[in-house]
């Protein structure tokens, strides 16, 4: 998943810039989630946390704290954090290659919609990010889906309920049985919780008293006997991300 956080003291600006990343992501099948901090402030309060955080877009030109600060703040406890500079000017280089940052986005450009488009493409490249899709014959017909849009599966009455993210939740039906889905997703990060779901696991927030809690609110039961398994499995994702 990418987690991106825009920081500038322009608010219309930073809400333009996250449809545009949005738009653009949407389109390429990711999975995304984009945070808004007013001011270089309010970014490095995190401290440690910012490495949440794939890529961060900072503004050069803030008050107080600016952007080149808040990249010296973000590199002082992480190298691995992609910096993109965004700013009126073009005069940064010299503190972009000390700082290692990605790319430069400049306001007011008449490209700079296709700067974004192609921003998220350098860091899909550097990030090795793969979007992994896959054809299924639905009930409502043909329809390819990036497996990591997939949230969970549950088998219904002899048939298979494919929870969705789309522009909002969807639900599409398919007749198959979760163990012979389960072997062709055994290793895209999909974990069978329960006999009746297949829940993929970067969307679990906490395993919990025989249940997962997905990031949504979502809660699925975790039989007693799978419960241990299902914990061990989220505690080892948790520790490659």
């Amino acid at each position: 998943m990418f987690r991106i956080a825009i920081c500038d003291n322009e608010s219309l600006f930073a809400e333009e810039l996250k449809e545009l990343l949005s738009g653009y992501m949407m389109e390429k099948g990711l999975v995304f989630e984009i945070d808004i901090y007013g001011s270089g402030e309010a970014l490095i309060e995190l401290g440690i946390e910012v490495i949440k955080y794939t890529a961060v877009f900072l503004d050069i030109n803030m008050e107080k704290i600016d952007g080149i600060k808040a990249a010296e703040k973000i590199r002082e406890v992480s190298r691995e954090v992609f910096i993109v500079f965004v700013t009126a000017f073009v005069n940064y280089s010299l503190e972009g290659y000390r700082l290692d940052v990605v790319r430069y986005l400049l306001k007011g450009n008449v490209d700079f919609p296709s700067m974004v488009n192609e921003c998220v493409d350098a860091l899909v490249d550097k990030l090795s990010y793969s979007v992994t899709k896959r054809e299924f014959d639905f009930k409502e017909g043909k329809r390819e889906i990036s497996l990591e849009r997939l949230l969970y599966v549950e088998s219904n009455l002899h048939k298979l309920e494919f929870h969705v993210m789309e522009d909002d939740l969807k639900i599409y039906t398919m007749y198959e049985t979760l163990n012979a889905l389960e072997s062709k997703l055994v290793a895209k990060d999909f974990v069978r919780i329960h006999q009746s779901y297949l829940v993929n696991i970067k969307y679990i927030k906490n395993v919990v008293r025989y249940k997962v809690v997905l990031t949504n609110g979502i809660e699925l039961v975790i039989p007693k006997a799978r419960y241990t398994y299902v914990k061990e499995q989220f505690i080892l994702y948790q520790g490659e991300v």
